[in-house]
């Protein structure tokens, strides 16, 4: 079952059982097995699909209704969103599926210049301390927010960006900053764009959704 191919989709909890319905009306009833915790569903027509639960829980049964039933309860438990590209920062603290407390900012890094020589090299200079300031920025907002979270933190945005504030934020390390001993960092990773409000709630609905991953054949 190669994933060559195929389509990965989040869907809501709440919207999972009805997914599968449509898939097996389009492919013919799915036989439905479990491969390392996670569902799998193999149609008639040679069409698959995999649903893997929010941060990493297992199914234990090969069953839709229970793949659905251990989502929602997976999205009613503590968990964060830390989203970091150029264009700003945005971090959610999120309880019992409510969003508990939350903070986004923006801040301006400047983008690559063309320009040679001395010139590049001033650019880069200041774009690096811009990015530095907002990754601190982003960094102390992302400690205060999340202070006391027992639970998976997803991350989104730009790659390095995030990397450095996990770093200076110590997760990951046995000495995370204080208040963050308990953050574990999720295995899902979110293209967004610059954290804004709506890309915030978006991200908090995406990082607890099931991940589908759908071959049609």
């Amino acid at each position: 079952m190669s994933a060559a191919g195929s389509t990965v989709l989040l869907v809501p909890p709440g919207r999972v059982e009805r997914w599968v319905e449509n898939f097996g009306r389009r492919h013919g009833e799915p036989a439905l097995t479990l491969d390392a915790g996670v569902l799998v569903g193999s149609a008639p027509d040679g069409a698959w699909c995999r649903l893997a639960l929010p941060f990493g829980g297992p199914v234990g049964e090969a069953s839709v209704a229970v793949t659905a039933e251990a989502a929602r309860e997976a999205a009613g438990r503590p968990y964060g969103v830390l989203l970091v590209r150029r264009g700003g920062y945005a971090v959610a603290l999120v309880r019992d599926g409510v969003l508990a407390a939350s903070k986004t900012g923006q801040r301006h890094v400047q983008g690559r210049t063309k320009a040679g020589g001395w010139s590049q090299q001033r650019f880069a200079r200041r774009r690096e301390q811009q990015a530095r300031v907002a990754g601190e920025a982003a960094a102390g907002h992302a400690a205060r927010v999340l202070e006391g979270l027992d639970g998976p933190l997803v991350l989104g945005g730009d790659r390095a960006m995030v990397e450095e504030v996990t770093d200076d934020l110590g997760l990951g390390t046995a000495h995370p900053v204080a208040g963050l001993e308990n953050v574990r960092v999720d295995a899902r990773f979110l293209a967004v764009p610059d954290p804004r409000r709506d890309v915030l709630l978006a991200a908090v609905a995406d990082a607890a959704a099931v991940e589908v991953t759908v071959h049609n054949g």
